[in-house]
């Protein structure tokens, strides 16, 4: 999996393109997201155009990047999530958890304004 980051103003947009599975492509998430956070970074984008599969090891990255940046009062967006990834969310029950846009720029005003 690649990561590539790049922020807008003050969030941080991380696209992910690859599989988003148990090994290299979950703890490459994990640690990117370590990474971004401990720079004081709690507003994440999750650019999902280019991420073919998920298994649950992926989706339990996904999650735990959520929670993570709630416990710093932050967000997460998930921006153009598959079907499949849409699919596995429903399934799972907790679609209704995630912001969901359709665009990385709708994702990053729908951020209130920092202080």
């Amino acid at each position: 999996m690649d990561i590539v980051e790049r922020t807008a103003g003050d969030v941080t947009v991380l696209e992910l393109r690859g599989k988003l599975v148990l090994g290299d492509g979950a703890e490459q998430l994990r640690e990117r997201v370590n990474q971004v956070t401990a720079r004081g970074c709690s507003r994440i984008v999750l650019h999902l155009e280019h991420v073919p599969f998920v298994d649950s090891a992926g989706l339990g990255e996904i999650v735990r990047t959520h929670a993570a940046v709630q416990r710093l009062k932050g967000g997460l967006k998930l921006v153009k999530p598959t079907q499949r990834i849409l699919d596995l969310l429903a399934i799972t029950r907790i679609r209704h958890i995630f912001d969901v846009r359709d665009s990385e720029a709708d994702a990053v005003a729908s951020f209130a304004p920092g202080p």
